[in-house]
């Protein structure tokens, strides 16, 4: 299992380009549909944590995945999978990057990957809006975000994608507390 694991990140970390977002979707495609380690409810809220927490998306994700499978061996060998294939290509690239970057062919092939990582982030994002659950508070909030964060590009504005985290957070637990209160029993999930 352990071997599995490593083998599993690693694949995802040497055949993806882009960082931790364009690996959410393989990650997804591994751990939940092809291997079924954990369920669509559980890569959503691991997608979640690992956003709000210090470290790289995906370097969280495969934490995740690795503990909840086998543990502290299980984190090391699922977090060592996915970094080592990228620390390997990075180094021998850092090594020859000045005349790296002088071929034609491979400054034409970065170009592609760009647009291919833009691609790879988006269907992230569409699969996970399509598994959301469809209530009223989260559909809200991110259509906001979505506003406000276009907004903020559209305009050049001096608003941080942290902030609008807090506040979307903040909303929620707003919410929740008023629900609570409400009704005395604990609420209900925003």
């Amino acid at each position: 299992m352990l071997l599995d694991l490593f083998l599993t990140f690693a694949n995802i970390g040497l055949f993806t380009f882009g960082g931790g977002y364009a690996m959410i979707s393989l990650i997804e495609n591994a751990c939940v549909e092809r291997k079924r380690w954990i369920t669509h409810d559980d890569m959503m809220n691991i997608t979640v944590i690992a956003e709000s927490t210090p470290g790289p998306i995906a370097i969280n994700c495969a934490t995740f995945v690795g503990y909840r499978q086998k543990g502290l061996p299980g984190a090391l060998a699922a977090t060592l999978g996915l970094i080592l294939p990228s620390f390997v290509i990075i180094y021998a690239v850092s090594v020859f990057l000045d005349s790296f970057l002088e071929i034609t062919w491979i400054a034409s092939a970065f170009r592609g990957i760009r647009i291919a990582v833009g691609i790879l982030i988006v269907d992230a994002a569409v699969n996970m809006i399509r598994k959301m659950k469809k209530k009223p508070l989260p559909c809200v909030i991110l259509v906001g975000s979505c506003a406000a964060m276009l907004c903020v590009n559209a305009f050049s504005l001096k608003f941080s994608s942290v902030s609008l985290m807090l506040l979307a957070g903040a909303v929620t637990l707003t919410v929740f507390l008023i629900r609570s209160a409400s009704s005395g029993k604990g609420g209900e999930k925003p």
